[in-house]
C-alpha cells in the first residue's frame, strides 16, 4: 500500500511539474495542458451528469460503490491543440459553447488549419457545420476511413453525411494503427490510433512532442467513476460493445505501462489526467490533472 500511495503522489507530482505543464488561470470552460512544445486546450460543451440507464454489464454491486446515486459525473468536451506551426481541432461538439470557447483563447474558425474526428456521432461533429456550410473554411479534415464508410451508408446518420459532403474537398481518410505500433502521423506529432467498438472507425489520436506525449481518447468512456474499476461495462452507445470492451481494456492498459496522461471527451472537468492501476484485478485509476 505504501508503494501504491508513492506511485499514485508521484504521478501527481509528475503532471503537475511538466515545465509549467498546467495553467491554472483556466477555471471555467477551458483549460490548458503543456505537451512539449505543444499546448492542448480543452473545450468544454457540458458538465453534468449521466445516468446508470445506459450501462451495459454493470452489476449492482458496482454500482451500489460507484454510482449509488444512479448518476455518474459525465462532460462533452473537445480538444484545441495549438503548435509551432499549426491550429488543430479534435472534434467539434455540439457546436453550441465551442465558438465561444474557441474565441476565449483567441481563435477564430478560420484560424484553425486542421481538424481531427475521433468519430462522427452528433456531439462530435455538431460544431463543424454552420446553417450548412462549413464552419471552419481553411481547415483539412481528417477521419478513419473504416468511420467514414460506415456513415457513407445511406440508412445512417443525415448528419454525418452532411458533415462528408460539405468538406469533401478537404477530407483526408486515413487507417489508424493499433496502440503501440509504428504508424506516418496525420500532421506533425499526431498519431491516429485506433480504439474500435463505440463506432466502427472510433479513433483515438496520440500527441507527442520532445519527450511528452498525451493519449486524446475521445469515448473510450463515458462513465469513468465505473469503466475505470470495471473496463468491461459498455454504454448503450456503443455500435459494437465487445469490440469497445477490448480496446478499452488494451489501450487502458498501454497508457497505463507507458505512463502516458489521458484526455477525453466525456471525462469531466478538467478532463486530463493519468491512468494507475486499480486494486481490483483488471480495473484501473484515473488522477485528474488538476488534483493537487
Amino acid at each position: 500500500m505504501y508503494m501504491r500511495t508513492l506511485f499514485v503522489f508521484s504521478l501527481f507530482i509528475y503532471l503537475m511539474g511538466m515545465g509549467e505543464s498546467l495553467s491554472a488561470q483556466n477555471a471555467g470552460n477551458v483549460f490548458t495542458y503543456k505537451v512539449g512544445l505543444f499546448e492542448i486546450t480543452l473545450l468544454s460543451e457540458s458538465q453534468g451528469q449521466g445516468n446508470k440507464g445506459v450501462l451495459i454489464g454493470a452489476t449492482p454491486e458496482m454500482l451500489q460503490k460507484y454510482a449509488p446515486e444512479g448518476t455518474f459525473p459525465n462532460a462533452t468536451n473537445a480538444f484545441f491543440v495549438k503548435t509551432p506551426d499549426t491550429n488543430i481541432l479534435v472534434d467539434a461538439g455540439y457546436g453550441r459553447n465551442l465558438f465561444n470557447n474557441l474565441e476565449a483563447i483567441g481563435i477564430a474558425p478560420e484560424h484553425v488549419d486542421v481538424v481531427l474526428l475521433t468519430h462522427m456521432h452528433g456531439d462530435h461533429i455538431g460544431g463543424m457545420l454552420r446553417d450548412g456550410k462549413p464552419s471552419f473554411p481553411q481547415a483539412q479534415v481528417y477521419l478513419a476511413q473504416p468511420e467514414h464508410d460506415y456513415w457513407a451508408n445511406e440508412g445512417r446518420g443525415q448528419q454525418a453525411r452532411d458533415v462528408i459532403a460539405a468538406y469533401k474537398e478537404r477530407l483526408h481518410l486515413f487507417q489508424p494503427v493499433e496502440a503501440g505500433r509504428n504508424g506516418t502521423p496525420l500532421v506533425a506529432g499526431i498519431l491516429g490510433i485506433a480504439a474500435y467498438g463505440h463506432t466502427p472507425g472510433h479513433t483515438a489520436f496520440l500527441v507527442e512532442s520532445g519527450k511528452e506525449r498525451l493519449l486524446i481518447w475521445g469515448d473510450l468512456t463515458h462513465a469513468m467513476a465505473i469503466q475505470m474499476p470495471y473496463p468491461q461495462v459498455a454504454v448503450t452507445y456503443d455500435v459494437n460493445p465487445e469490440d469497445a470492451i477490448a480496446y478499452r481494456k488494451r489501450i487502458l492498459e498501454y497508457v497505463e505501462a507507458n505512463k502516458i496522461p489521458v484526455a477525453g471527451m466525456h471525462i469531466a472537468f478538467p478532463g486530463i489526467g493519468a491512468v494507475t492501476r486499480g486494486e481490483l484485478p483488471g480495473g484501473y485509476v484515473f488522477v485528474p490533472a488538476a488534483s493537487r
